[in-house]
């Protein structure tokens, strides 16, 4: 593996606009070397030089609440050959598992977008994310479809996600969100930039969900690599073709010459005390269930009520609430993306 390059992404999103401290031992992709924090600077591989790797670290600043992806015409920190490997709607733990070890055996890194009550089944899993040097966001509580609920509760299903996947975690997650089917609204959108968090669409979408045949989902993702060049690809951690196609498609990433970009957050998200209170009692409840029933992690979901939420979040207070785009697009036309 090559040694990584840390490179610190404004608030703005574009490389050329941006901020950049940069950590190399050399060149890469013509920037300048300079000095930078050693926290973004990536482990040595021990697999040996013919592995996928990273090339470079992106910190990214979601101060202003940036957002990426073809949805919002901006991958603007990517150039030609790089790619963002990263998942969706997981831990699902036979799956999530065999994911990570192909992710290890390649010695590269990947940012998961958990969905909280997934968190909430296996929190051993969400440490394993974390244990493993990958990067850990958010993707709403239940998976909901943020423009079919009024702006207030859309914003509990964000809120909630938050503190979720935190309380899993045991510590603070980054501000990184992806919408559920990529439906974004104009109120939720204007609500993340409020609380500092970047919103990430994609560029490649695997369609795995679409398909158990490994060899689809390579095809798929490969393909439409050749034509855009770059790009951050969407995969899903639940999803069987996805985990049986992840060791042949990394090889063929490197075989080809891509570069993984790994994102990491400038800073932690802050959650709010009324979520974090609610999601250790969804926590709670979930380890007097598995003391009883083991077998309990092995669920997809947490078969839990739904949690009485706050009226308003404490962060939300005196802001206005934008209708919902008129225009807004839908970016799925499928479950569980």
């Amino acid at each position: 593996m090559s040694e990584g390059v840390a490179v610190s992404i404004g608030a703005g999103g574009a490389l050329g606009k941006s901020m950049r401290t940069i950590k190399a031992y050399g060149l890469a992709l013509g920037v300048l070397a300079a000095a930078a924090g050693p926290a973004l600077a990536e482990e040595p591989c021990t697999a040996g030089p013919n592995v996928l790797g990273v090339s470079r670290t992106v910190e990214i600043d979601t101060s202003a609440g940036p957002r990426y992806g073809v949805q919002y015409n901006e991958h603007g920190f990517l150039a030609d050959g790089e790619v963002v490997l990263t998942f969706d709607d997981g831990p699902l733990r036979a799956y999530t598992k065999p994911i990570l070890e192909a992710l290890d055996a390649q010695c590269t890194k990947a940012t998961f977008f958990v969905v909280g009550r997934m968190a909430v089944s296996d929190p051993e899993m969400v440490q394993e994310y974390a244990r493993r040097g990958h990067t850990v966001g958010s993707h709403t509580w239940s998976h909901a479809n943020l423009q079919a609920l009024p702006p207030l509760k859309a914003r509990a299903e964000i809120e909630l996600a938050f503190s979720a996947v935190q309380a899993a975690l045991g510590k603070p997650i980054a501000p990184f969100f992806r919408f559920p089917y990529l439906r974004d609204t104009q109120s939720t959108m204007t609500y993340l930039e409020g609380r500092q968090v970047g919103m990430f669409s994609i560029d490649i979408d695997s369609k795995d969900y679409r398909t158990h045949d490994a060899a689809t989902v390579q095809r798929k993702v490969m393909g439409d690599l050749g034509r855009m060049k770059k790009g951050i690809i969407l995969f899903h951690d639940i999803q069987r073709s996805t985990a049986h196609a992840l060791p042949s498609l990394l090889a063929e990433l490197k075989a080809k010459g891509y570069r993984v970009v790994h994102m990491q957050p400038k800073a932690p998200l802050a959650t709010l005390p009324e979520y974090d209170a609610l999601a250790q009692q969804e926590l709670a409840k979930r380890h007097v269930v598995a003391g009883s029933q083991p077998l309990v992690k092995r669920t997809l979901t947490w078969p839990m009520s739904e949690p009485t939420m706050p009226a308003e979040p404490a962060a939300a207070k005196g802001r206005p609430l934008p209708r919902p785009r008129a225009d807004a697009k839908d970016w799925s036309a499928t479950i569980w993306r």
